[in-house]
This record gives C-alpha cells, sequence and structure tokens, in this order.
C-alpha cells in the first residue's frame, strides 16, 4: 500500500454501519482499512489498482457519504 486517505463520512450512526463501511471497503482490490469508526475511516491503499475516486464509490454504495478526505 503506498498511499492513505482519512475519510469524513456521513451517514453511520452505529456499530453495524461501521461494520457495512469496512466490509464494503475490503472487497476493494488494493484496499486495506486502517480504522474505522462511526463518521471516520482511515484506509491505506494501492494507487495501481485503485483510486480515490472508487474508494468514495464504494462508501456511497455501502449507504454513506464522503463528506471530506485528507492525505
Amino acid at each position: 500500500m503506498n498511499s492513505t486517505v482519512k475519510l469524513s463520512i456521513e451517514g453511520m450512526h452505529c456499530g453495524g454501519c461501521v461494520t457495512r463501511l469496512t466490509n464494503t471497503l475490503k472487497k476493494l482490490d488494493g484496499v486495506e482499512v486502517r480504522h474505522a469508526e462511526v463518521g471516520a475511516a482511515e484506509v491505506a491503499y494501492d494507487e495501481g489498482r485503485v483510486s480515490k475516486e472508487d474508494i468514495a464509490a464504494a462508501v456511497e454504495k455501502a449507504g454513506f457519504v464522503v463528506v471530506g478526505t485528507s492525505e
């Protein structure tokens, strides 16, 4: 993993949301979830296999919205 991004996420309310988000992100090739909690996640990823946009799309697929990112 050559990059890390911290995500601010809206729509998460409980531990079940954290689990759903984590499981969805783990399905992406080249992604490692370093930490996830209600409203935030830190993800390491391989830029050659996945983009930040792919990660954001997976968050949305899980039912949440990325409202901010930081490296």
